[in-house]
């Protein structure tokens, strides 16, 4: 193997790895296509934990990992390989004294890249976010996926294609095509894989990933999911807060020595930093309405007072849970049309 597989991952399971009931479905079914022989798409918004889902179900696996990220620029030689130097050779004779004889040879030099040296000698492969290649890119994947063969360019000496290794497994990861920078792919290469869907995990996952990843307890984790949970319903024309939300906002307030209450200024700034409140164009009442609403949201579920249970707390009838309907002006308002009662309860 050349210097290139210095670049391969050893990836171990991770002990703050969560598994919840849903976790544990999804890496489950994911493990057992690969071992199967079939490669798997974590498909899915962003901050939906599709990488660690990746990494996690390749750590099982046990084999070198080659981490592949799409990029808009690649071509197929940059996942192949190709001719990219020279290697100069110069051979000096001076055996007889009064004569010199030189010869120079200049020959260009393969280099292969991580995708041929996963095929060749079973490594896993991790393409992360692979739309995000062009599609023609990605056609060299097509026979590797379903012939096991990898067709070689012309540049490579004596091999015109190379038999894919029995071991090797690819894993896949995407974001919805509507996002900027996201190809659309070819329906043929869907065909082969096995997609999973990852969306919005339920309550108690984002709850264990939260208090995992930030340190904090576990009741003040819950009032942080809750917060983002519920202005996530709220239906902003934005993209909606994941459970990287829950972790940006745990992790800093534990960090800062924040305390999870309303009352602590850090701790609300850095809600309406994390949700980008700035950035919503919402009007209520002739006035921007996000911040009011989140300051709403963060009264409820970490009031200053006495400490009140995540389980206790009841679904919303205020102002904050009217949904929103978008004006001539480009802006969102609440929608009248809807009473108190019909307010979305908390998920």
């Amino acid at each position: 193997m050349n210097a290139e597989d210095l670049s391969l991952l050893n990836l171990k399971q991770k002990p703050d790895f969560v598994e919840t009931p849903a976790v544990r479905s999804l890496t489950a079914r994911a493990f057992s296509y690969l071992c199967a022989g079939y490669p798997i798409h974590f498909s899915g918004p962003a901050g939906t934990g599709k990488t660690t889902l990746a990494m996690h179900v390749a750590a099982q696996l046990g084999r070198p990992v080659a981490l592949i990220h799409g990029d808009d620029e690649y071509g197929s030689s940059d996942l192949v390989g190709g001719q990219l130097g020279y290697r100069s050779t110069r051979v000096v004779d001076n055996f007889i004294h009064s004569v010199m004889k030189t010869e120079e040879s200049v020959a260009k030099t393969w280099v292969d890249h991580r995708l041929t040296n996963a095929c060749k000698y079973g490594f896993t492969v991790i393409y992360d976010e692979f739309n995000r290649s062009r599609p023609e890119a990605n056609n060299v994947l097509l026979a590797i996926l379903e012939e096991h063969l990898l067709e070689m360019p012309s540049g490579r000496v004596n091999e015109g294609y190379i038999c894919v290794h029995p071991n090797f497994r690819a894993i896949f990861t995407s974001n919805p095509e509507e996002y900027a920078g996201v190809h659309k792919t070819q329906d043929a290469l869907l065909d082969r894989m096995i997609t999973i869907t990852v969306g919005q995990y339920d309550r108690e996952t984002e709850v264990e990933i939260t208090a995992a990843k930030s340190g904090l307890d576990h009741g003040d984790a819950e009032r942080i999911v809750d917060i983002v949970r519920e202005f996530r319903g709220l239906g902003m024309p934005q993209l909606p807060p994941t459970v990287r939300a829950s972790i940006m906002i745990a992790k800093v307030a534990s960090m800062q020595g924040a305390v999870v209450r309303s009352s602590d200024p850090i701790f609300r700034e850095t809600c309406r930093d994390v949700l980008r409140i700035d950035a919503i164009k919402i009007i209520r009442e002739g006035a921007p309405a996000a911040a009011t609403w989140l300051d709403e949201i963060i009264d409820r579920f970490c009031p200053s007072g006495k400490t009140v249970p995540s389980s206790r707390l009841v679904a919303p009838r205020g102002s904050t849970a009217n949904r929103l309907v978008a004006k001539g002006n480009g802006l969102f308002q609440p929608d009248g049309n809807h009473r108190r009662e019909d307010a979305l309860p908390i998920n």
